[in-house]
């Protein structure tokens, strides 16, 4: 019995194709889709036999998944992260000159999302400030329900769900909540002015200092920072105002 090799089943093929098409196309295809076609080869390892054997390579497969799982190491919980003073700043850091530079950060970015609605207002703007971050804000404290946190003042160095933390000047760290409580804030605002200058008789500009001053009630501003930069605020009537 003569059994046909590589080479006779190419010449075979090549013959074929030349019947149907002329040489040229018939060289190319014969070369992508017969010399040059790519051959796929099943795994190496069986098909198990049995049930039995199908059953102990998926617990071994189960066991090895374990194995890799429980060698990541697992997140924190929220208890634990307490207990180790990751949230406590630490008395070192008490410093208002310290988060300074976060303050004048936060204020070159509630100017740049408020836009020129920092100098007009309105309920676009409130909206805005509604889902900003105050972490770095100045507040101060205008109006609570203690009366000895009222004229706390400084800059917010943690805006938590329920209550501020702020570093105030004499660097100490107080925690305000936000319940009962009205916090002023202020942004500077730079204004130009002409001024006619009547001994020269020229026109300049001065720049001038302005304050955007706006006031926050705790009592409508209890969430945490994440969760207001997607939440949508209505204005609404509140029986406390």
């Amino acid at each position: 019995m003569i059994v046909p090799t590589k080479k006779d089943h190419q010449s075979i093929a090549a013959d074929l194709l030349n019947r149907a098409f002329e040489s040229e196309e018939a060289t190319k295809i014969l070369t992508e889709k017969v010399i040059q076609r790519p051959l796929f080869l099943c795994p190496t390892s069986p098909p198990p036999a049995d049930a039995r054997h199908a059953r102990q390579l998926a617990a071994k497969r189960a066991k090895e998944q374990r194995r890799t799982k429980s060698l990541k190491p697992k997140p924190l919980s929220a208890t634990q992260r307490k207990k180790q003073g990751l949230y406590q700043i630490p008395k070192e850091g008490q410093k208002y000159k310290l988060f300074e530079p976060l303050h004048n950060l936060w204020l070159g970015y509630i100017r740049e999302i408020l836009g020129n609605e920092v100098y007009t207002g309105g309920e676009a703007a409130a909206a805005k400030l509604a889902s900003a971050d105050f972490h770095g804000a100045g507040v101060e404290v205008v109006r609570s329900g203690c009366v000895s946190r009222v004229g706390t003042k400084g800059i917010v160095v943690k805006d938590g769900k329920f209550a501020f933390e702020i570093v105030t000047v004499k660097n100490k760290v107080k925690v305000v909540p936000k319940e009962g409580t009205i916090f002023r804030v202020e942004v500077p605002v730079p204004v130009v002015t002409k001024t006619i200058e009547v001994a020269e008789e020229k026109e300049g500009e001065e720049k001038k200092q302005s304050k955007m001053v706006f006031e926050l009630h705790g009592d409508q501003f209890q969430f945490r920072s994440a969760d207001r930069a997607t939440r949508k605020f209505r204005a609404h009537f509140s029986k406390t105002l």
